[in-house]
């Protein structure tokens, strides 16, 4: 039986607003995709279990502390270097891992491009694309302050003459 028209409003209290456009298009939301997944892959967990909290990160208050203290590009780059170096090893393995998830059971070779293998391969390459663009903007601002451009103007003629040629010794060449 179909709700009277003044009711319809209020089938939306309380939701959100991906589930209102799940209804809308009858597909299933987000948050559903997840729960399902999560029940579905109980038996594989207990099996292989994986960590359930976040590992134990990166502690930023070093980092902050010692950028907050940095005077000069080059200890703002010592601090960015570090980080640099500290990270990399966790986003490389993340990199491969999603590398290896988009080729499992071989979907990934013909996939389309929008696919998720291959979605999953882009973002591997762009986790490492934040590490390469920060090292990229790290030397580009030691650049700017180790091998700036000269601004003296040239001079309009050269004040230094090339050396003369060596003096041959011997026969001169003949025509």
């Amino acid at each position: 039986m179909p709700l009277h028209p003044d009711f319809e409003l209020y089938d939306n209290v309380g939701r959100t607003s991906g589930q209102i456009a799940a209804a809308y298009t009858g597909s299933a939301t987000r948050d559903d995709l997840r729960r399902w997944a999560r029940r579905d892959s109980e038996d594989f967990l207990a099996r292989h279990p994986l960590p359930s909290a976040p590992s134990p990160g990166l502690d930023p208050g070093p980092y902050a502390t010692a950028l907050a203290a940095a005077k000069t590009p080059a200890e703002v780059s010592a601090v960015t270097q570090h980080l640099l170096d500290a990270v990399f090893p966790a986003v490389r393995e993340m990199s491969h891992l999603l590398v290896d998830i988009a080729r499992w059971e071989g979907r990934h070779r013909s996939a389309a491009p929008d696919s998720p293998p291959k979605m999953l391969m882009t973002a591997a390459s762009r986790c490492l694309d934040g590490l390469a663009l920060a090292d990229q903007a790290d030397i580009r601002s030691l650049r700017e302050e180790y091998d700036a451009p000269h601004t003296r103007t040239a001079p309009s003629s050269p004040s230094i003459t090339p050396p003369a040629p060596p003096k041959a010794t011997g026969h001169a060449p003949g025509r």
